[in-house]
C-alpha cells in the first residue's frame, strides 16, 4: 500500500484529495506552511496526521509518494526537499519554472532510487488512450497537423497569481502547458518554434500563440490566453480524417473520428468518478512497486524536454520571471 502526503492545501490540492480516496488511495498527511492551515484540510478529508511544515511532511514515516500542489516557483524546491528525505513525488504541471529546475528533479530523483512524475493528468485519462489507439492503428492515416486552444477567463486581480511575475503567472506556464503538452503526446520533439505573445501591464504574457515544426513536415498551432474564454477544445489531423476533441480536451471528454467524407465514423466519451487525477496517481504508485523507471505516457525525460519547449518560447516573447 502506498501511503500519500499532500503539499499544499490549495484548491488543487483539495481536487487530487478527493480523486485519490474515491478511487481506493490511502492519503495519510497534509503539509502545510502554517500548522492552521494543514489542521483545516485534514479535517475536512478525514487524513490522519497534518504538519505546520512542508519538512515535517516530508519527514513523516508514514508517507510514502508526496504531491506537490504549491504554485508553480514552489514546485522545484518543494520537490527536491521531498526527494531529499527520500519520497516520491508527483509535481503539478507546469513541472517547474524552466528546463533547468527540471533537470534537477530528475537528477535527484534518479541519485536517490526515488521516481518523479509530472502530475499532467491528462495522459492517463481515457479518451487520451483511445485517440491514441485510432491514430495507431492508421484510421486518419498520417497526422498532419495538431491545433489545440485554452483559454480561460481568469481573475484579473494584479496581485492574484495569475497576473503576478512573482508567482508565476501569465497565460504560457498555467495554461499554455495544456496545449504543448498536447502536441508533444502526439507529435513529438518539435524542431523548430515561433512565438507571439501580447503582455499584461504586470508583464506577464496575456495570450500567447505558438507554432511548432517537426523533422517529418508536421506543424502544431497552439494558443493560450487568461482573459477570455474560448473553445478548449483541439484537433489532430491526419491524411485520411481527423480527430475532433470537444472542451475541455485535455479533462474528461468527448471526441469524434471522422474520415475524408465528414462522416463520423466514431465517437468516444471518457466517462470517469470524480475530476480524474487519480489516473495519474496509479501510474506513479505502478512504477514505485516497479522500483522506478519512466511511464510510457509520460518519462520524466519528456516532462524535462517540454520544459525547455516553454523557455524557448518565453525566450522568443520576452518573458522572464524574477
Amino acid at each position: 500500500m502506498t501511503a500519500w502526503g499532500i503539499l499544499g492545501t490549495g484548491g488543487i490540492a483539495a481536487a487530487m484529495t478527493r480523486d485519490l480516496q474515491l478511487a481506493g488511495h490511502t492519503v495519510t498527511a497534509v503539509g502545510s506552511r502554517t500548522p492552521e492551515s494543514a489542521a483545516r484540510f485534514a479535517a475536512a478529508h478525514g487524513l490522519e496526521r497534518s504538519h505546520g511544515s512542508y519538512e515535517e511532511l516530508v519527514a513523516d514515516p508514514g508517507v510514502d509518494v508526496v504531491y506537490v500542489a504549491t504554485p508553480h516557483p514552489q514546485h522545484a524546491p518543494n520537490a527536491l526537499l521531498a526527494l531529499g528525505a527520500g519520497k516520491h513525488v508527483l509535481v503539478e504541471k507546469p513541472f517547474t519554472m524552466d528546463q533547468r529546475e527540471a533537470q534537477q528533479i530528475a537528477d535527484l530523483a534518479a541519485a536517490n532510487g526515488l521516481v518523479a512524475l509530472e502530475a499532467m493528468w491528462t495522459r492517463w485519462l481515457p479518451h487520451m488512450t483511445r485517440m491514441h489507439e485510432v491514430i495507431s492503428d492508421g484510421t486518419i492515416g498520417e497526422v498532419r497537423m495538431v491545433i489545440a486552444h485554452h483559454a480561460q477567463r481568469t481573475s484579473q486581480d494584479p496581485a492574484g497569481r495569475m497576473l503576478a511575475p512573482e508567482l508565476g503567472g501569465g497565460a504560457l506556464l498555467d495554461l499554455g502547458i495544456y496545449p504543448v503538452s498536447f502536441a508533444w503526446d502526439v507529435l513529438g520533439a518539435p524542431d523548430r518554434l515561433l512565438a507571439q505573445s501580447t503582455p499584461t501591464d504586470t508583464g506577464v504574457d496575456r495570450q500567447t500563440t505558438i507554432l511548432l515544426g517537426y523533422p517529418g513536415g508536421a506543424q502544431a498551432v497552439l494558443t493560450c490566453e487568461l482573459d477570455a474564454r474560448g473553445s478548449n477544445s483541439a484537433i489532430v489531423v491526419g491524411t485520411e480524417g481527423r480527430i475532433e476533441l470537444d472542451a475541455t480536451f485535455f479533462a474528461p471528454t468527448t471526441f469524434r473520428v471522422i474520415d475524408l467524407d465528414d462522416t463520423v465514423v466514431e465517437t468516444f466519451t471518457s466517462r470517469v468518478e470524480g475530476r480524474g487525477m487519480q489516473y495519474q496517481a496509479a501510474a506513479i504508485e505502478r512504477l514505485i512497486a516497479a522500483g522506478g523507471g519512466e511511464d510510457p505516457r509520460l518519462p520524466l525525460s519528456k516532462s524535462v524536454a517540454i520544459m525547455g519547449t516553454l523557455d524557448a518560447v518565453r525566450e522568443q516573447i520576452g518573458l522572464t520571471y524574477p
